[in-house]
């Protein structure tokens, strides 16, 4: 089917350009592009392929080798400099979510190494977008090991892969472009960092535009081809466009006085490290090439700042997104006022291929990345940035939580109770600074979970203990001895005649050298997977009686920090008065987690019977949607019920579930309701003020 046309997309200016940039300068990084849903992040990426121009391979190459420069380490090669030559258009290869590391990477051809004895390599995703665009759609939601494939071909331009046997090196050069959903939760920074750039896209909020949207829609969906058509030219001249840009693109002077801006902005918007000044150096080079001159201006500072800059200052991994873009707006104010005005001569920069300091599509948009129907490019969502360490930076944290010496009061909570009730609930108390954590964690090993850093189970990668026959469909890596070992035996056994001889073939040698797949064994390897973190907490009038509730909603921020590194899914259930209510339904997006958190309002009695009906129910659902993550349930209370039944009662609906108690309980005399309630969970116990303190590992069965 046609692709839909760049030139027809409606709106998203500031989206187009920064993919119109990164085709003029591969070097810029790449684009990762966040907006809700329906609003044709997919489309337009998809579109941008038309517009690259066609690329020289070495023919019969598998991976795309430049005739002029041939890769010395290409696996097909070497390649003289007068290899036979071939123009193809620039590839866009899709990675999807569920994609194996065999399909991105490559792997041995098993049948050809085992049955005639040579080392076949299989080219993967990445060698088919060298020299191309690698697309990935809900980048968010990939898992960590094909994550940690992406950031090391990203930052070497080169694939390096060692597996079953095979070593092999290739090129692995592409313009990086993800799409993703906040509402799903962050990418890890890491990821993140190496986009050059981010846009936040939206809707577009006027009648006329979300009609002409439709009508264009409808149109294409009519008539492909004959809506292609209609916009023919404008793609052509987009693609001669990006065609001179390149070649513009050497001879752009990006003057000292321009570093010194891009300097003084970064230094003033805090962000880490260097790769933001060179992003923000090399977006200006490419904008100024875009628009048809050769020096950059104090405009392309300020508009390659505003799409390099927003999601690399989070210091936070929690913050929320978009919370920073008044902060880069002052940035920019004063890096104006201690530079000065723009020195630079009006007269250095020419006109651009379209006659003008056109947009994306030929319009007036010189004023950067503003245009309507998308909005301004706020805080992309990077939740960090990576520690010389390889951990994630946060915020400054304390080593131990608060301790209840100077904050949990032990008067008796009855007259808090009524009074925060009548009142129909206390005002939202802030969280203190977040500390880090005992681990908790799921001591029964699972059966290959989704890979995350939290419980012990069967994955696909980490330390292999053995081997297995497949169920059904060889799904994971081969165990090459076991599977040669299952081969020869079969052999022997047939040679001889013997038990599960095939018949016709005793005495003949039949199927030595040759593996069938019945052969085949996987390999079982034992990593970590990720949980759903499921918080059941008090919110009834007692935690607000006694001052408790800074407390607890410290530790929680604690322990949905914790879940966000871990890489596990989160709820959050909370409960007073007479009801319980599923203030976050299970989720990836921490940042929402954060967000219900701080709003969080005591007051009234405690149902805490109704909290642990509503956590297994909820249980119940997500077993049903995903039964392959386990749960994991935190209980955070004192024990005490006031409203509802005995909670006891309530204990075998979660039978099962892997489940700690954090005890809320202080003071000088102590009911120990928490204890009681754990021993009918059979759940761990662990008090609140203990939770941060020691290094001892917290499991539960």
């Amino acid at each position: 089917m046609t692709p839909y046309p760049f030139p027809a997309v409606v709106g998203l200016a500031d989206l187009r350009l920064a993919l119109l940039l990164t085709a003029v300068s591969p070097a810029v990084g790449g684009v990762l592009v966040r907006g809700e849903k329906g609003t044709a992040k997919s489309t337009v990426v998809r579109a941008l392929a038309a517009l690259l121009p066609s690329v020289a391979v070495v023919r019969g190459c598998r991976f795309a080798c430049d005739p002029a420069e041939p890769d010395p380490l290409c696996p097909d090669g070497p390649h003289s400099s007068g290899s036979p030559a071939l123009d193809r258009p620039a590839t866009l290869v899709e990675l999807p979510v569920g994609a194996t590391e065999d399909r991105v990477v490559g792997t041995l051809d098993i049948q050809r190494a085992l049955a005639d004895g040579v080392k076949a390599y299989e080219p993967g995703l990445l060698a088919a977008a060298h020299r191309g665009v690698l697309y990935v759609d809900e980048v968010n939601l990939l898992p960590d090991h094909l994550v940690d494939l992406l950031l090391d071909a990203a930052a070497m331009g080169r694939a390096h892969v060692e597996r079953d046997g095979v070593s092999v090196k290739h090129a692995a050069r592409f313009l990086l472009v993800g799409t993703m959903n906040p509402e799903e939760g962050e990418p890890r920074p890491q990821l993140v960092d190496r986009f050059g750039l981010v846009v936040n896209v939206t809707a577009p909020r006027e009648a006329g535009e979300r009609a002409e949207v439709v009508r264009r829609r409808l149109a294409y969906e009519a008539s492909p081809d004959e809506f292609a058509a209609r916009f023919a030219a404008d793609e052509r001249e987009l693609a001669a466009r990006i065609v001179a840009a390149r070649d513009l693109l050497p001879s752009v002077v990006l003057p000292d006085s321009e570093l010194d801006r891009i300097a003084l902005i970064s230094l003033a918007y805090g962000v880490d490290g260097m790769r933001a000044d060179i992003v923000v150096a090399r977006c200006a080079v490419a904008l100024a090439a875009w628009h048809g001159r050769k020096r950059v201006t104090a405009d392309d500072v300020r508009a390659a700042a505003r799409l390099a800059l927003p999601h690399r200052r989070r210091k936070d991994p929690l913050d929320p997104p978009g919370s920073d873009e008044q902060k880069l707006e002052d940035a920019l104010a004063e890096a104006d006022a201690q530079h000065g005005p723009d020195d630079d001569d009006p007269d250095d920069g020419g006109a651009g291929p379209s006659g003008g300091d056109g947009g994306p599509d030929g319009g007036p948009d010189h004023s950067g990345p503003r245009g309507r129907g998308s909005a301004a490019p706020t805080d992309g969502g990077n939740p960090g940035s990576p520690a010389p360490d390889g951990t994630t930076s946060t915020a400054p944290q304390d080593p131990t939580p608060p301790t209840s010496s100077t904050d949990i009061s032990d008067k008796s909570d009855s007259g808090g109770e009524a009074e925060a009730e009548a009142r129909g609930g206390a005002a939202a108390v802030a969280p203190g600074a977040a500390y880090r954590t005992k681990t908790l964690s799921i001591a029964r090993r699972g059966e290959g979970g989704h890979a995350g850093r939290r419980s012990p189970s069967l994955s696909r990668r980490g330390r292999v203990i053995g081997s297995r026959v497949p169920r059904g469909k060889l799904t994971g890596a081969p165990h090459l001895p076991a599977t040669l070992r299952a081969a020869l035996h079969r052999a022997h056994t047939t040679d001889l005649g013997g038990v599960g001889s095939e018949p016709g073939t005793a005495g003949r040698g039949a199927g030595y050298g040759l593996v069938r797949p019945a052969d085949l064994r996987e390999a079982v390897h034992v990593g970590r997977e990720s949980n759903l973190v499921l918080f059941v907490v008090d919110a009834s009038g007692s935690m607000a009686a006694r001052k408790r509730m800074t407390v607890v909603k410290t530790a929680v921020l604690s322990l949905l920090r914790d879940a966000y590194q871990r890489r596990d899914r989160i709820g959050m259930i909370t409960f007073r008065g007479h009801t319980a209510e599923q203030v976050l339904p299970p989720t990836s997006s921490h940042e929402v987690g954060v967000l219900r958190l701080a709003a969080l309002r005591t007051g009234g009695r405690t149902p805490l019977a109704e909290g642990l009906k509503r956590a297994a129910a909820t249980i119940a659902t997500e077993r049903r949607r995903d039964p392959r993550r386990r749960p994991l349930l935190i209980v955070v209370t004192d024990g005490r019920a006031t409203s509802g039944p005995d909670p006891v009662q309530v204990a075998p609906a979660l039978a099962g579930v892997s489940t700690v108690v954090v005890d809320c309980e202080s003071g000088p005399i102590r009911l120990g309701l928490a204890s009681r309630l754990a021993t009918a969970l059979n759940a761990d116990i662990m008090p609140l003020e203990g939770l941060g303190t020691g290094r001892t590992m917290g499991r539960v069965a």
